[in-house]
This record gives structure tokens, C-alpha cells and sequence, in this order.
């Protein structure tokens, strides 16, 4: 922002100088204009060139605006050091901001002191100072609004990696922990059974190994979906694929935000999860549904129901997803009825 700002100050203050010579408002001396107009191009190199060192490059601006102003035949040049301010504001921090805004004004009374006696009764010596004064009060303004910008702009890239890693890490609890989980249970049990009844320790071990075969597809998956896009629809039929669930798709599918659809996709695999595994039930519904409004995920299974979710069921982990993208979670369930899940994201 501060780039803008002085280029589009230093290209007024060029086209006033050059109005004021070529409207025939002052006299034409050829080297004055050349060196005026080569001071502006060296301060526009000292833009492009000042990333470091601000205190430095602050220094070269003020000894250039001292000799821009020198050449100048108008006497316009004077408005270059209401940057002085705001460049120091932006680079130096705002206490050297507002100290140099007070230098600024100080030098300019001064100024008029010792070469316009008597200045403070003449309008136009006045005017000049009130517009200088205004100019200061802006760029002072101009230089705080940049820095609470730079401020809010790295608060929000904190926030987002907090939420970015707070999301990882429950991938990675709601998929790799529970393929390793079920991994150690079979493997316990295969080493239980190894001496009493080897087949069904075969079977386990032969559950262990069908269970990392699960977990390395699931880190695919989440390792894919991290580097591009993936469509909701395709990974919910293929969540599906091979179970006893059936998908439903309402409306036409739309482009989501990359976190909405991994919240959704979770919710739909933790709802399965729980319907396969503590449920009993023999009939799992999946439906997503596209509204102008927002995206609806509902799975509903006629297994046993509960009163109350169990410390198992994740529903505190999925309603912190949710809340990540501005969802709202709904679970209705009761004994011999069944249990739906459903997420409502806003689009």
C-alpha cells in the first residue's frame, strides 16, 4: 500500500511542476527541470529498492526531497514531506511517525519565519500551513490504518494455521487412530487365541491386515485431498462403495470451500462408523443435499438408537469441525428408532 501512495504523490507533484513551467506560470531553465525530473525518478528507484534497512533509505528520501524541492519553480514540492510521516510511521514504528510529523511542521514555521517575516498575517502563508498541518494529520492516519492491515492480516494467517493444524490433527485421530486402534485390538486378540484356536487368530491377524490396508488409503486420500480439490459427491461414493449404505444427491453438486467439504466428508465417515460398529443397524442412508443456501449431509440407519451419544459416538470432535466452517451438527436418536446425523454448511 505505502508503494502506491508515494508514486501516486511523487507523479502529482511532477505534473504540477511541469504545469506551472509549460502553462508559462514560471520561467524555463532546461538543467532545473532536468534535474528536478531526474530527483523524482531517483525517488521512485528508492521505492522499488526499499525492502530493507528502513532508517537508511528514510535518510535518502529526505535529502532528495530536499533537492526536488530546491529545483522546484513552484514551490509545490513542499507536500513531499507529509511522507516523511508516514514512511517513517510504516518503517521506524509510530512514536518516530509522530516525532517527525512535529520535526515536519516545526521546519516549515521556521522556514517561513526566517525568509517571510511578518507571514503568519499573510491568508496564503497560512492556508499553506493548515494544508500542510491536514496533510500530516492524513498521512499519520494513512500510516496507522496500513499497519493494523499488516497486523490483522498476520492475526488472521495465525488463526488459520491454528485451525489448519487443529484440523489435521483430527483427521488424523478420526482415521489413522482408528485403523491403528482396530490394528492393536486384532493383533491382541490373534496373540490370545495363537494357542487355543489358531484359525480364529488367523482371522485376526488377516482383520489387522485388512485394517492397514485401510489406514494407508485413507492417508492417500487425505494427502490427495489436501493437494487439489476433491469432489464431495465422488468421495462420498466411494466412502459408500462396498457397504451396506446407500448415497442420495439432491440438487446439483457446486464448488465448496476445501474445508467444508473435508467436514462433511468426516461427518459422513464417523456417522457409518458408529452405524457399522456400535449400531447393529442393516440399513444406513446417506443424503447430501444442495440447497441455494447451504449444503445438508443426513445419514440416517434403523439400528438400536441410543438416549444420549456415547463417549465414542465423536460428536464433540465433529461439532468443532463443524463450528471451523460455520456448521451446525444435529443428532436425533432414541432406543429401537434409529439415529440421524445430520451437518447443515452454509454456502
Amino acid at each position: 500500500m505505502g508503494l502506491w501512495v508515494t508514486g501516486t504523490v511523487y507523479g502529482i507533484v511532477l505534473l504540477a511542476e511541469l504545469y506551472w513551467v509549460f502553462a508559462g506560470l514560471g520561467p524555463l531553465v532546461p538543467l532545473r527541470l532536468l534535474g528536478f525530473c531526474a530527483g523524482i525518478a531517483a525517488l521512485c528507484v528508492v521505492e522499488v529498492i526499499s525492502r530493507d534497512r528502513p532508517a537508511v533509505f528514510l535518510a535518502a528520501r529526505v535529502v532528495l526531497f530536499g533537492v526536488v524541492a530546491v529545483l522546484d519553480e513552484s514551490g509545490l514540492s513542499r507536500a513531499l514531506f507529509v511522507l516523511v510521516p508516514f514512511l517513517a510511521y510504516l518503517g521506524l514504528g509510530r512514536r518516530t511517525g509522530l516525532v517527525l510529523a512535529g520535526v515536519c511542521l516545526g521546519l516549515l514555521v521556521i522556514g517561513y519565519s526566517v525568509f517571510a517575516p511578518g507571514w503568519y498575517r499573510a491568508p496564503e502563508y497560512v492556508a499553506d500551513l493548515l494544508m500542510f498541518s491536514l496533510g500530516l494529520v492524513l498521512a499519520i492516519a494513512m500510516a496507522d490504518l496500513v499497519v493494523r492491515e499488516r497486523r490483522s492480516a498476520a492475526r488472521i494467517g495465525e488463526l488459520s494455521a491454528a485451525a489448519e493444524r487443529n484440523r489435521l490433527a483430527r483427521d488424523l485421530h478420526d482415521s489413522l487412530g482408528h485403523h491403528l486402534t482396530a490394528i492393536a485390538v486384532q493383533l491382541d486378540k490373534a496373540g490370545a487365541f495363537r494357542a487355543h484356536d489358531p484359525a480364529v487368530a488367523d482371522r485376526a491377524v488377516a482383520d489387522a491386515r485388512q485394517s492397514a490396508r485401510l489406514a494407508l488409503e485413507d492417508v492417500r486420500a487425505s494427502v490427495g485431498a489436501l493437494r487439489t480439490p476433491v469432489s464431495l459427491v465422488t468421495a462420498l461414493r466411494d466412502l459408500v462403495d462396498g457397504s451396506a449404505a446407500t448415497l442420495r444427491v439432491e440438487g446439483d453438486e457446486r464448488p465448496l470451500d476445501q474445508a467444508a467439504v473435508t467436514t462433511l466428508y468426516r461427518a459422513a465417515q464417523e456417522a457409518l462408523t458408529n452405524a457399522s460398529r456400535h449400531s447393529g443397524a442393516t440399513r444406513v442412508t446417506v443424503t447430501l443435499r444442495f440447497t441455494a443456501a447451504e449444503v445438508c449431509l443426513t445419514v440416517r440407519d434403523n439400528g438400536r438408537g441410543f438416549t444420549s451419544p456415547a463417549p465414542g459416538f465423536g460428536l464433540v470432535g465433529l461439532r468443532e469441525r463443524a463450528a471451523i466452517v460455520g456448521g451446525v451438527v444435529a443428532v436425533d436418536s432414541a432406543p429401537g428408532a434409529g439415529t440421524t446425523v445430520s451437518l447443515r454448511v452454509g454456502s
